[in-house]
């Protein structure tokens, strides 16, 4: 069995941004960071990780989070220069492809996980989150995210059932890719990049989404309430706004952001497919994607956002235990074995890979 190491990216600066202040999002300090790690590589060790890579930062996420248990795991530091930006975890990601990891696990949250993409597609993600409007990461307990990341790592799970397929956003300006975005990409009516996270929907012109749903806080929401019964892999939204005193919009309510339950004016909507392609028609603007303010675009340039099936795979929890209990991994030593499981062998289950009673 083809054992693989495990990269972690813990973003220090995710969790503190100015919607601490503009709206009501949860705070999630680096110490908590540090428990969460802690509580990860306690997860990696009990599935036979080996080896663990982990992205440097200021804080000393990973290296406080050993101070107080003893892994047998092999830890290591990327060697890279901390530049203190997003370019960090976008390099760290790229380095840990070129190392052969099986998973890469990130403390962060929409925007996190978006610059982790830009370094590498090719490897599945399991996302923590500890951001502010999440929709890619996902709240799960360290433990259990340490333990399904181990199994797909590991080889102990077949990483086609134990991982899901997900989309992202081209940005291409006169034709060059130059940013991607995993769940939006939002028109800001704004000349400046300035605190980049987006807080006021007033100034959202056009919003572009790869995934939505009616229970998720920000603009994916908007297109949850849209569409709530026709998104899934194979598409995307395209939404326009308009201004609260158009006669033609249409008025619907959405969580933008924590707490902030508002009214949203929509003159046009779109399912889009997977390889669609749909021109940005405000312009000048600042694309914001997940949520912060990246590009800006001025007049006369085209602007066009692609719908792509390439984003990277994530991690189903959930799915990957339960795969590996029917495959017997939990069991100890002598009673059972990859592939194989003791209620099988006693004439209780069908096959070793159905439960009691199926």
């Amino acid at each position: 069995m083809d054992k693989k190491p495990v990269g972690i990216i813990a973003n220090p600066a995710s969790g503190k941004d100015i919607r601490r202040l503009v709206a009501h999002g949860s705070v999630f300090d680096n110490n908590e960071k540090v428990n969460i790690v802690r509580r990860v590589l306690l997860g990696l060790e009990a599935v036979g990780v080996e080896r663990v890579l982990f992205m440097p930062d200021y804080f000393g996420i990973v290296p406080r989070a050993l101070e107080a248990i003893r892994v047998g795991i092999e830890v290591c530091e990327i060697p890279m220069r901390i530049r203190g930006n997003q370019d960090d975890s976008t390099i760290a990601a790229g380095l840990m492809a070129e190392a052969g990891v099986g998973c890469i696990i990130t403390l962060g949250g929409d925007g996190t996980n978006r610059v982790v993409a830009k370094g590498t597609v090719d490897i599945p993600l399991m996302p923590i989150s500890t951001g502010t409007n999440n929709v890619f990461p996902v709240m799960i307990e360290g433990t259990i995210a340490g333990l399904a990341a181990g199994m797909v790592a590991s080889g102990l799970v077949p990483l086609e059932e134990a991982t899901v397929p997900t989309n992202r956003l081209d940005v291409l300006v006169d034709g060059q890719l130059v940013d991607l975005a995993l769940v939006d990409v939002a028109v800001y009516d704004d000349p400046f990049v300035a605190t980049r996270a987006i807080w006021d929907i007033s100034k959202v012109r056009e919003i572009f989404l790869a995934r939505a749903a009616s229970c998720n806080v920000g603009l994916s929401s908007i297109g949850g309430n849209l569409y709530c019964a026709h998104m899934d892999n194979h598409h995307g939204i395209y939404i326009r706004l308009a201004e609260p005193t158009s006669a033609e919009a249409v008025e619907l309510a959405a969580p933008v952001g924590p707490g902030l339950v508002k009214p949203v004016h929509v003159s046009a909507f779109r399912l889009l497919e997977v390889g669609d392609e749909e021109d940005v028609h405000f312009q000048p603007s600042i694309l914001a994607l997940d949520g912060e303010r990246e590009v800006e675009i001025h007049r006369n340039r085209r602007v066009v956002i692609h719908l792509s099936d390439r984003g990277p795979r994530v991690v189903d929890a959930g799915r990957a235990l339960g795969l590996a209990a029917q495959r017997g991994c939990f069991y100890a030593p002598g009673t059972a074995s990859h592939g194989g499981c003791v209620l099988y062998s006693a004439g209780i289950c069908r096959s070793p890979c159905q439960p009691p009673g199926a």
